[in-house]
């Protein structure tokens, strides 16, 4: 099945999760992200449960440090 990560589509297994799916493109999960499936954001203690939809449209948010 194909997903939409940030604009980028990736060919995924079916039923992946978004924990799965961040260690399928090489993004560590542990903090500064934030993730949105349709438009609707996801709490973090979901995403190892969290499976995903073909055509799914999921939004990457990284925080970074600045000022």
């Amino acid at each position: 099945m194909e997903v939409h990560v940030n604009n980028k589509l990736y060919a995924v297994q079916p039923g992946i999760t978004i924990a799965a799916l961040l260690q399928f493109i090489q993004l560590p999960s542990d903090k500064g992200i934030a993730i949105a499936i349709n438009s609707q954001v996801v709490p973090k203690a979901t995403w190892q449960q969290q499976t995903l939809q073909s055509a799914d449209s999921i939004t990457i948010i990284r925080a970074t440090q600045g000022g």
